[in-house]
């Protein structure tokens, strides 16, 4: 099974996972903050997502997971 896993505590909302993502399936929320004060990311169709890894690989904060 794949899954793709944010940490919205430790995202700081960069957006470099936004730009990553082949598909475009990633965005910033901006309907939460997280406590640091950001929007974090988070994947709007995990059923869409492939799992690539790209998010993961230039997350700096080491905020995303993935599982498959």
């Amino acid at each position: 099974m794949k899954n793709i896993i944010f940490n919205k505590e430790l995202c700081k909302g960069c957006g470099l996972c936004v730009i990553a993502c082949p598909k475009k399936l990633i965005a910033l929320d901006k309907n939460i903050i997280n406590k640091k004060g950001y929007n974090p990311a988070s994947v709007e169709d995990k059923d869409a997502c492939v799992t690539c890894g790209q998010c993961a690989t230039i997350c700096p904060d080491i905020a995303i997971k993935i599982e498959k």
